[in-house]
């Protein structure tokens, strides 16, 4: 029960609520201004001169252009362009099978993981799957007001991880609820761009509560040209309750390539266990010497000749073809006065062999035309708008959450690993390609990849990346032990890996391993400070740049990044005149970070003629020594890149 306010209603609020009411084209966002002075408080305000115009019968004067911005838009293009003085560290003890891995599993804030990609992954990535928040108005998003310090944020936010990531909820009374969403997506999907290949494609869910500025954000960043699809995946034929009414069924995936002219769709498998059920595009029949119905019942005989010849069946293995072949039964199609023939020319026949079958029937056989079962009753290989497959339903992936962890659900709202992996088919990712997700959640597109390489001998590799975003204390997840989402991803990884290779034994090589790497601060000391700031104990800083927690294997994945060199290859450890070498890919990147290096280790180094070699600057005692090692270089392998630490 509401108490009396005891007081008048505010005349301008009064006004502004009937306003909005009547002409809600007119409410905005606006930045507030205190004083004169324009703040970073955002307010619902009326657009004047929109309202100027609805009351007007004539066109005001004023330039226009057709765009989509919002509040907060320039700034989100500037924190994409921002860089950052930050690192990836490398996680051994949990990851798995760190030595012969080539997947990656990266912890943090995903816009800065995206820019510590940008150079090893530039234009590297063949797919692209994320399902970002809806911004239901429940949903944590990340907040990227860079011009605020992280004290300044803390005290505003009052949420922040336990990394110190940026997180808030995104309350739908917030004025500016579809600007911080924007902001956040935009940014994301800029850096993203960067790293799809060529012929690259990317996936996105959303539902509709974002999904026409989503459209329009992607417009701009990948060109409204590259726009291919936009899907409705059915995931729950019952519906949704959201007591509006109408049941809902579906969510949306909006589908732009890097280059629409480069990329081509790839087609759906076909499983042998679908033809019985969706054989609905029958070809012909035959038995006892003659077919009993044939499609084709429009074209007559003699109107198309080329539809009438003979198919020749082996009786025991099935096989069949439209050449000649000793021994094997000749099939015609059936005579019953309307003289009907073949749905398909004998070229069709020659060109698509693996597109039809033949099984035994009473007195004869049945040829049918492969399919898969899709949406209704017209199945088909190629893909379709809508997305229809009861292995994509929403309990299905929360069963099939529950089958991993052998518990009650620990994770809310996972996708299904079938879906994503026929978004797999659909982009054609095969070989050794690169599969991004930066919204990994519960890694079910890690999970959808090994699966997928495991039925096909493929050797895809997968990169997931996740904020440790903390579990609630209540949750089922909690109580199992798992503090953060990516405890849950990683081991999620681990249990379908496992669980993939019990049902695969034939695929000995999967790789069912991750390297994890960590979103951390700069390997090396700020020694950058101002004169009146500069103590004896700064001084002597800067004599070793690297900070004190930093490993050798930290110091390499730093170059890596800094190299721009993948991050999944393999290394070896090595000891050369008596110093400690890590030998990145076999001479990709030679690094030895000992306190002190010899000439004879430089002189060993050198004359392997690595691509890339890196040494710590506080191992040379001066600057002579320093020169006589780029001398050293210059004379045994002039072409390799040296850098100093």
């Amino acid at each position: 029960m509401e108490k009396l306010k005891m007081e008048t209603p505010p005349g301008a609020q009064e006004l502004f609520a009937k306003l909005a009411k009547l002409v809600p084209e007119c409410v905005v966002e606006k930045q507030s201004a205190a004083g004169g002075v324009r703040d970073n408080n955002l307010t619902h305000a009326i657009d004047f001169d929109k309202l100027k115009q609805l009351l007007d019968d004539h066109v005001r004067e004023g330039e226009e252009a057709y765009e989509f911005t919002w509040v907060g838009k320039k700034a989100a293009l500037v924190e994409a362009n921002t860089p950052i003085q930050k690192t990836l560290r490398p996680v051994k003890e949990e990851s798995k099978d760190w030595d012969t891995t080539e997947n990656l599993y990266i912890e943090g804030d995903n816009l800065d993981a995206l820019k510590l990609l940008q150079e090893s992954y530039l234009g590297k990535v063949k797919m692209i799957y994320i399902d970002p928040p809806y911004n239901t108005g429940n949903d944590f998003i990340y907040n990227d007001d860079f011009k605020q310090s992280f004290d300044e944020y803390e005290e505003e936010s009052g949420h922040v991880d336990e990394d110190g990531n940026r997180m808030k909820v995104n309350h739908e009374t917030d004025a500016r609820f579809h600007s911080k969403w924007c902001s956040m997506i935009y940014s994301r999907l800029r850096l993203a761009r960067n790293l799809l290949a060529d012929d690259g494609v990317i996936f996105i869910s959303i539902d509709d509560n974002e999904q026409a500025n989503l459209k329009k954000i992607c417009d701009e960043v990948f060109g409204e040209h590259n726009f291919c699809y936009r899907v409705s995946v059915v995931n729950n034929l019952n519906g949704n309750d959201n007591s509006s009414g109408m049941m809902e069924t579906e969510e949306l995936c909006y589908i732009y390539a890097r280059n629409k002219n480069s990329f081509h769709f790839s087609t759906l498998p076909i499983s042998d266990e679908s033809i019985d059920l969706w054989n609905k595009d029958e070809i012909g029949l035959w038995k006892q010497g003659r077919a009993l119905k044939a499609t084709g019942i429009n074209a007559s005989r003699n109107a198309r000749p080329n539809l009438f010849f003979p198919i020749y069946v082996n009786e025991k293995t099935l096989q069949w073809s439209v050449l000649y072949n000793e021994g094997w039964k000749e099939v015609y199609p059936i005579t019953d006065g309307r003289e009907m023939s073949w749905s398909w020319s004998r070229q069709k026949f020659l060109n698509e062999p693996e597109e039809v079958i033949v099984k035994k029937v009473q007195g004869g056989f049945s040829f049918y035309k492969k399919q898969r079962p899709e949406l209704g009753d017209l199945p088909s290989k190629r893909g379709k708008v809508t997305f229809y497959n009861p292995q994509y339903a929403n309990s299905k992936s929360t069963s099939e959450i529950k089958q991993i962890f052998q518990s009650e659900k620990v994770f809310s709202y996972s996708k299904s690993s079938v879906l994503i992996k026929d978004f797999l088919y659909l982009s054609g990712c095969c070989n050794s390609d690169v599969i991004l997700d930066f919204f990994s959640g519960s890694a079910t597109t890690a999970h959808a990849v090994m699966q997928l390489n495991a039925e096909d001998g493929g050797h895809r590799k997968f990169i997931m990346v996740q904020l440790p975003e903390a579990t609630d204390e209540k949750s089922e997840a909690y109580k199992a032990g798992y503090k953060n989402i990516c405890e849950i991803g990683k081991e999620r990884i681990r249990r379908a890996g496992a669980k993939i290779l019990a049902e695969h034994p034939e695929a000995k090589d999967l790789d069912t391993g991750f390297r994890v790497l960590r979103v951390d601060s700069s390997n090396m000391k700020d020694v950058y400070y101002r004169a009146d700031e500069v103590t004896q104990t700064s001084l002597l800083d800067a004599v070793d740049n690297v900070k004190e927690d930093r490993s050798a294997l930290d110091l390499l994945f730093g170059c890596l990044v800094d190299w721009g060199v993948p991050l999944s290859l393999p290394y070896a450890e090595e000891t050369i005149a008596g110093v400690p070498v890590l030998n990145y890919s076999d001479g990709d990147l030679i690094a030895c970070f000992a306190a002190a290096v010899p000439e004879a280790a430089v002189r060993a180094i050198a004359e392997r003629q690595p691509l890339r070699a890196v040494f710590r600057d506080s191992s040379f005692a001066d600057s002579p020594a320093r020169i006589n090692v780029e001398e050293i270089f210059r004379l045994l392998s002039p072409d390799t890149e040296l850098r100093i630490l």
